[in-house]
């Protein structure tokens, strides 16, 4: 049986999730400077009041809007890791994985991203915030890429090698910010799968 205090509950979450959202599109469209709590609160369609309710700062603001990110991204990869399921064994599965993985580097979660940790760079409260995130998102990232490729992470060679795939794939969605870089970009993903796979499979 529904309860009086539901749907405020279900407003409040509601509000929360699009505060959220705007804040992801102002700092990947915009950039930093222009992801303020009102600026933010106005793409939303909510006071600024309702804003500052639910976060009373912008560093709340923009930590609880990674921490959303990351969530968003682990959903994302476990339903990519679902489709992997169907996809064969071999080089189609390296080369399906590391595309995925690149691919996850070039989306607006990553742009958002990106803008943070810019400006956490010379920010040391921003970046005290921002720093145990991002280690606990690398830590699952590569578990899952682990996982998605089947390999041992015990073995220092397959281990780096991930890590090396992950920071390619970075390295990738860098080089997409500032212009289409998807032509080129998917040259790289084939040949570094045929070297993947070779290397994984020696």
């Amino acid at each position: 049986m529904a309860t009086p205090h539901e749907p405020k509950q279900d407003r409040s979450r509601a509000t929360r999730q699009r505060l959220l959202e705007a804040t992801i599109d102002c700092l990947a469209e915009r950039g930093w400077a222009a992801a303020t709590v009102s600026v933010v609160a106005e793409r939303a369609g909510v006071s600024r009041g309702a804003a500052q309710h639910h976060f009373p700062t912008r560093e709340d603001l923009i930590t609880a809007a990674l921490e959303y990110m990351f969530d968003t991204r682990m959903a994302q990869s476990q339903s990519e890791a679902v489709a992997l399921a169907e996809v064969a064994e071999g080089l189609t599965r390296t080369q399906a994985v590391v595309a995925g993985l690149v691919e996850s580097y070039t989306t607006t979660l990553f742009k958002a991203a990106l803008q943070v940790w810019t400006h956490a760079a010379a920010d040391p409260v921003l970046r005290e915030r921002i720093v145990p995130l991002e280690a606990k998102f690398g830590r699952i990232a590569h578990r899952r890429a682990v996982a998605a490729l089947g390999v041992d992470d015990s073995d220092p060679v397959a281990h780096h090698l991930v890590q090396a795939t992950l920071d390619l794939a970075r390295g990738l969605g860098l080089a997409d910010v500032l212009t289409d870089d998807s032509a080129r970009r998917k040259q790289i993903v084939d040949q570094w799968s045929i070297t993947l796979h070779s290397a994984l499979t020696a």
